[in-house]
């Protein structure tokens, strides 16, 4: 009888380790599957090309991680002539499941991408080789815009100088290096609203520059916090850290602020007078690219900030720095 019992055990200890197989296998080999990428030609008019300059470098910020950054000074400001080479790090020392590294986006390494090879790495995070791209290029985000907008973007990005830098490939740690595969979904496109429906074209906006993303607080790249209402972690190497704060209309975040107050907060470092200071060891230092969100039209800023009134107040103070 004790035999028996303990064959049966083995067997389904068997059974569960195939399965386990089964399903480690599929997910490894078989996934992300969001289709082939599309055979598009975009237009590289001054229009798209204006256009999507514009959502890359103070919307959706694609050129904050694709570029080299300065972080000896306030914000990280882009380093000259390094527009879209990337080489940025985000790893385990700031807080993620592995080492991922920004792709070089300018032509030096796109010329051998098709428009919808480009297409499909935005909006559904599946590379040229069809290996999936962790999210801290928010695809799932980009996945609910515009196509045009898309459009845009890819013509800017073939505008660019082009840049010959290689990095090194990213590399996601166990179990991210199984997950990341289930991550890339088809994309649910959306058409821009009108620019005067400041709340519905403000949660365009909002998207395309993944406010929610860095405004919630995440734990391993899972969202673990209420929308919207701060807290998550940026961690510098030096050890000191500093949260995302609370934008929802309670008085812990935006409640108190006027429409004014919001518009000037980024338009002040937009100033021809504003040069951003050196960060001393210990001083305050933020992950927030205002230089380049700084230059968002007042008629965006002002649809962002009817859209994030319309938040559920959420309390949350937010202790916004730590130092070493």
């Amino acid at each position: 009888m004790k035999n028996k019992f303990l064959k049966g055990v083995l067997l389904l200890v068997a059974i569960f380790i195939l399965l386990i197989t089964g399903v480690l296998t599929y997910v490894k080999t078989m996934l992300p599957n969001v289709g082939d990428a599309p055979v598009i030609k975009v237009e590289l008019t001054d229009a798209n090309i204006n256009r999507g300059e514009y959502l890359a470098n103070h919307v959706m910020v694609c050129m904050d991680c694709h570029s080299g950054r300065n972080w000896s000074v306030f914000s990280g400001s882009m380093i000259p002539n390094t527009l879209g080479q990337g080489g940025e790090t985000f790893d385990q020392k700031l807080g993620f499941p592995g080492k991922f590294i920004s792709k070089n986006i300018t032509p030096f390494k796109l010329k051998d991408w098709s428009d919808g090879e480009i297409f499909r790495a935005i909006t559904s995070g599946v590379s040229k080789d069809g290996s999936a791209l962790f999210p801290v290029m928010p695809h799932p985000n980009y996945g609910k815009l515009d196509v045009k907008d898309i459009y845009a973007v890819i013509a800017y990005l073939r505008s660019l100088k082009p840049i010959e830098k290689e990095n090194q490939a990213s590399e996601a740690d166990f179990p991210m290096n199984f997950i990341i595969n289930t991550i890339p979904q088809k994309p649910n496109f959306t058409t821009i609203p009108d620019t005067s429906d400041k709340l519905n074209y403000g949660e365009y906006l909002v998207t395309a520059a993944s406010c929610r993303d860095c405004h919630t607080k995440q734990e391993k790249g899972q969202f673990v916090g209420k929308p919207f209402a701060g807290g998550m972690e940026f961690k510098f190497p030096n050890g000191s850290i500093v949260r995302s704060l609370n934008i929802t209309p309670h008085t812990t975040g935006i409640g108190n602020w006027t429409e004014e107050q919001f518009v000037s907060r980024f338009q002040s470092f937009a100033d021809s007078s504003y040069v951003p200071h050196t960060v001393k060891e210990g001083e305050f230092q933020t992950v927030m690219p205002w230089l380049y969100y700084a230059k968002m039209t007042e008629n965006d800023l002002k649809s962002i900030f009817v859209y994030l009134r319309s938040l559920e107040p959420v309390d949350n103070t937010i202790e916004r720095f730590t130092k070493k």
